[in-house]
């Protein structure tokens, strides 16, 4: 690629990024696409995507780590539950067609920001929930269970961690929105690249401007969502998932 294309790269994931750090997922909603329109085939723009999206999350933990603690109980559930998930739904996803799967997500996906709209108080305030074993195991299944959707499809699967985080667990946004950065951005999409890049390619020409934007834009992303707080990301939140809704139904 040449210079200017390099840089409408790396422009591409910055913003991608920047909005995905800040409302707790949806950098596939630009980013993904422009790789397709760019070139790449579904597969190998998924896996090149999912590489780049480690990247994000080490933006993220860099900018989280030093201003909020995370639960080992809620790190642990997250790796144990969600990585194998991951695995599972990036070693299938290449053997079948996918637009069911996108027409489903989007039907879901547009059904969490109306949802988030209509509950003005949702994940506003910090209210511990099902932290007995019995709801650490549910929690942890459907944890599972996004852990597939986010190995096998490419918008929006941070949103559902995020919104799941909030409602079962109590979690109010900002907290949500660290738990899905860190441990998603960096342990689930890591899993998900390496098993991507183990079954299909990886297209490592493009990955530097993509990483490069994705650890600013995790950085500058997390910054705005602890400085700005739960009210500006539940608004940003509920803007991602109709944009994605609307991208993944008719795009």
């Amino acid at each position: 690629m040449n210079p200017v294309e390099q840089l409408v790269l790396f422009l591409v994931s910055l913003i991608s990024n920047t909005f995905s750090a800040f409302s707790g997922g949806g950098a596939g909603l630009i980013q993904f696409p422009v790789l397709i329109f760019l070139g790449l085939t579904f597969g190998v723009a998924l896996a090149t995507h999912k590489v780049a999206s480690v990247a994000l999350g080490v933006g993220a933990a860099l900018r989280y780590l030093s201003s909020s603690k995370l639960e080992r109980q809620f790190v642990l559930l997250m790796l144990f539950f969600g990585v194998p998930g991951v695995v599972l739904g990036g070693s299938v996803i290449l053997l079948v067609p996918d637009r069911l799967a996108e027409i489903s997500l989007g039907i879901l996906t547009g059904g969490l920001g109306l949802y988030s709209i209509l509950k003005s108080g949702l994940g506003q305030e910090y209210g511990p929930l099902h932290r007995d074993r019995k709801g650490l195991l549910t929690g942890g299944l459907v944890l599972f269970i996004l852990g597939i959707l986010n190995g096998s499809l490419t918008s929006g699967t941070g949103l559902f961690v995020t919104i799941w985080l909030v409602l079962w667990f109590g979690m109010d946004y900002q907290r949500a929105v660290a738990y899905t950065l860190t441990m998603v951005g960096l342990f689930w999409n890591g899993a998900g690249a390496v098993t991507l890049g183990l079954l299909g390619d990886i297209h490592w020409e493009w990955l530097p401007a993509l990483i490069l934007g994705s650890l600013i834009g995790g950085y500058i992303g997390s910054h705005m969502a602890i400085k700005h707080g739960n009210r500006w990301i539940k608004r940003v939140f509920e803007l991602v998932t109709i944009l994605i809704s609307i991208k993944l139904l008719f795009g």
